[in-house]
């Protein structure tokens, strides 16, 4: 694989006192990695963890801040959460839905919503949607904007691993007719990321909000562990094996670790020159050669990420949220 790309130094180099961000899934790979950085440069970092005890701990090692449980599985917790957020605080710079599940067998949410897309997206959906008038307070009282990022994959694109150009389908979100696949299911999530910040870009100015989805590589994180599983099996001998592949791509630099992971999504928070709408990819395993090199930002080689699917999108993730 290429050479990981990386901040410039001097953007670590920005002081972030008084500023407070949101990271969910803070308590481990990128969003710990996230979080670690941004308190180190004087932010207020509110991790917003499903575990509690895995949130508090992390929140002890980053010196960051752990307020309640977050489950993206259910929108009476993230109505919760952000009830406790405001209670506490008038200001937020910046939030990062960066948690996520992957390949997992089917489910679903309390809500009733496929697991995947009910996770990944419909729960981050409605976090920020929540969130938005505190963002866009923000950034009038301090003359600049808040940033959002959605961590999304370069699984919403055609990649090497999986030969099949993701969509989202719009009379089929939750899997009620079609066949479910977890494969399918995780890139049609990954997908909505992308076009739930390109329809951000689209709905707020961008002296107001910046909004970007990103890809943050291939990272040393348990979020592959129902693919090993499916692949290798749950015997001590197939996690053996899975651990055995992991280390090979490890070594070959294809998996990265959470720290190089966690670049792009510092980028486009302390770079000056991010693009509202835009998609800013780590190196990744893209069927486009031309996209593996990543880019910050890259244009996403799928096809479906279109503004009018993003429009779409918006305004059916709205009606299921608020049913």
């Amino acid at each position: 694989m290429p050479p990981t790309l990386r901040c410039d130094p001097k953007l670590f180099e920005k002081k972030l006192t008084d500023q407070i961000f949101i990271v969910t899934g803070a308590n481990s790979g990128c969003g710990l990695e996230t979080t670690r950085q941004l308190v180190k440069q004087g932010g207020t970092v509110i991790l917003a963890c499903r575990n509690e005890e895995r949130g508090q701990v992390a929140a002890k090692e980053t010196n960051g801040i752990f307020l309640t449980t977050l489950d993206l599985a259910s929108l009476q917790s993230i109505r919760d959460f952000v009830d406790a957020f405001k209670e506490k605080y008038e200001r937020l710079d910046g939030l990062v839905n960066n948690a996520g599940i992957m390949g997992c067998p089917y489910g679903k949410t309390k809500d009733g919503f496929e697991m995947q897309f009910g996770c990944n997206h419909l729960g981050h959906f409605l976090l920020m949607k929540l969130l938005t008038p505190v963002l866009i307070k923000t950034a009038d009282d301090t003359k600049k904007p808040s940033r959002f990022v959605a961590l999304s994959s370069c699984a919403a694109a055609l990649t090497t691993m999986r030969d099949v150009m993701p969509t989202v389908d719009f009379d089929d979100l939750n899997f009620e007719t079609r066949e479910y696949d977890p494969g399918e299911s995780y890139g049609q999530s990954k997908l909505s990321n992308y076009l739930h910040a390109l329809g951000a870009s689209q709905k707020y100015p961008s002296d107001k909000l910046i909004s970007t989805s990103v890809h943050p590589g291939w990272v040393q994180s348990p979020l592959d562990q129902h693919v090993m599983a499916k692949i290798f099996g749950t015997s001590f001998l197939g996690k053996m094996m899975g651990g055995l592949v992991k280390n090979i791509f490890i070594l070959k630099g294809d998996i990265i670790t959470a720290e190089d992971g966690a670049q792009t999504t510092l980028h486009c928070l302390l770079a000056d020159d991010i693009e509202s709408g835009k998609f800013y990819s780590q190196v990744g395993i893209y069927k486009d050669e031309a996209s593996v090199n990543g880019g910050w930002p890259l244009k996403l080689p799928n096809p479906n990420g279109t503004a009018e699917n993003a429009t779409k999108l918006w305004e059916a993730s709205e009606k299921l949220v608020e049913a």
